[in-house]
């Protein structure tokens, strides 16, 4: 089967090996299936329904990869223009040649990683059009929806892919939910591991988002000892515009004493 052919999950925007009737990933209860039950698309199906791609900068070094008009649950990706090479965070469904083309203007991509299933998208194609590995927790596993020597599985709670970038395990949402700090930059990206909420300057916790599952407040705890050692100003979120543009650190963690306080039963506060 043709790559513009394989199946893509129109409810989470993951492109699967090949067909099938199920999206594990929506069945599980941190996602759903849609309303009229699965339904699937391809690459190609989304070119002919007029999806392109969608460049424009987020910050400082950064710059955004998304579909317009959006497809499944909306994130973009971002391209972290670094000295020694472009990384890619986290990962959308879409792609063309269009796109590989601008992509390739900035200085394509070296390495990829990934925060958390929900975002795998078409994390393959990408990987195969910029000949660049995939860096994922080794806790998701279970969830590649399309395995593939590119991916790289790490264990732990860090891992550097540079001296500058370090990949966390934060473990929130996911037990393999990792998040990305950028130390030159003092920058976190988050994808919804620590969601930017919509006063962007607080972040949340959740187990699930669309079925409000508020996440356990041993795993936030543990996020927070791990991001301990990491200052960073901005966070960046999963979505168009969603970052806390100053004082990251503190921000996340008053988000969590606020979490915390609302989640936790008294004699664990």
């Amino acid at each position: 089967m043709p790559p513009a052919d394989l199946p893509i999950c129109r409810t989470c925007g993951v492109q699967y090996a090949e067909p099938r009737p199920d999206c594990p990933i929506c069945e599980d209860e941190r996602q759903y299936v849609g309303w009229d039950g699965q339904r699937w698309t391809t690459l190609a199906g989304l070119a002919a329904e007029g999806h392109r791609g969608r460049v424009e900068e987020e910050g400082p070094r950064v710059v955004g990869i998304g579909a317009a008009p959006p497809t499944a649950i909306g994130q973009r990706a971002l391209l972290l223009r670094t000295p020694e090479g472009n990384v890619l965070w986290d990962m959308i469904s879409y792609l063309d040649d269009d796109l590989i083309a601008e992509v390739e203007e900035l200085g394509g991509v070296s390495a990829i990683a990934i925060s958390h299933p929900h975002f795998y998208g078409s994390m393959i194609e990408w990987s195969r059009a910029f000949d660049a590995p995939v860096y994922i927790h080794a806790a998701d596993r279970q969830w590649v929806a399309r395995p593939d020597d590119s991916i790289v599985f790490w264990e732990g709670d860090t891992h550097r892919l540079s001296e500058d970038l370090t990949l966390i395990n934060a473990g929130v949402h996911f037990e393999g939910g990792q998040v990305l700090h950028w130390s030159s930059e003092r920058a976190l990206f988050s994808g919804d591991i620590l969601q930017v909420v919509q006063d962007r300057r607080w972040v949340s916790f959740m187990y699930s988002y669309p079925n409000y599952i508020p996440e356990r407040p041993h795993v936030v705890r543990r996020a927070l000892d791990l991001l301990e050692p990491y200052a960073f100003e901005r966070v960046y979120g999963g979505w168009w515009k969603r970052v806390v543009y100053g004082d990251g650190t503190e921000a996340v963690r008053r988000s969590a004493d606020r979490y915390l306080s609302f989640i936790a039963d008294v004699e664990d506060r």
